[in-house]
């Protein structure tokens, strides 16, 4: 399927400036229309009240509050104002224990570090073609910690999966030329840093961007 990702909105929550930058220009490269950022988790919540975007992808790791944190206000704070976003965490660690630990704050889908593009995009194709089920007990409220298939995981009919939603053909311009941008940002890191086209981006990355 040919996905349309003019009308997404993504907030992505990461401490590292470099690595919130790739990820964003990555998202950029894809096509997405709105791409927000943010720096810590206490301010990746309040970002998320007031956007509402449809994707949150967070860093584990961050101060003064991290993404697991972040998810658990998303998934139960009264002021959420959508519990049932999909959050895509990541994280440079993928012991079993922490993706146990990960799932069951309610988080949707896991993504390791360092990636590369085809690996988030992968990930934001799985939240759409194949969404979790939530459940609500006494001590968890998320997605299902099992992957739903079939009739028990009702297929996503958000904005963002329909061909019929194309933004105006002045807004579809803006997006196409900061895709372009994106692309040129980072194939300059890649050329810099030495990368391949399919590497994946190392945390060890230093700050190569120019301000314009």
């Amino acid at each position: 399927m040919s996905y349309k990702f003019y009308n997404i909105s993504v907030l992505v929550v990461e401490d590292n400036e470099p690595m919130l930058e790739i990820t964003k220009s990555l998202l950029a490269t894809f096509g997405i229309g709105h791409i927000y950022g943010e720096k810590n988790g206490k301010d990746g919540f309040e970002a998320f009240k007031m956007i509402n975007p449809d994707i949150v992808i967070a860093d584990w790791m961050m101060k003064p509050m991290d993404g697991i944190s972040l998810t658990r206000l998303i998934r139960n704070d009264p002021s959420s104002p959508n519990k049932f976003i999909p959050i895509i965490l990541m994280n440079g660690f993928s012991e079993k224990r922490r993706v146990i630990q990960a799932r069951d704050a309610g988080v949707t889908e896991f993504l390791v570090k360092p990636f590369n593009a085809r690996e988030l995009y992968k990930r934001i194709v799985q939240v759409i073609e194949r969404p979790r089920q939530f459940v609500r007990a006494p001590d968890f409220f998320g997605p299902d910690r099992r992957r739903g298939r079939g009739p028990t995981a009702a297929p996503y009919d958000g904005q963002f999966r329909r061909e019929s939603d194309l933004a105006n053909p002045q807004i579809i311009k803006l997006i196409k030329e900061r895709e372009k941008i994106a692309h040129e940002k980072l194939a300059k890191i890649r050329a810099e840093t030495g990368l391949g086209k399919g590497d994946k981006f190392d945390l060890a990355f230093q700050d190569t961007t120019d301000e314009e």
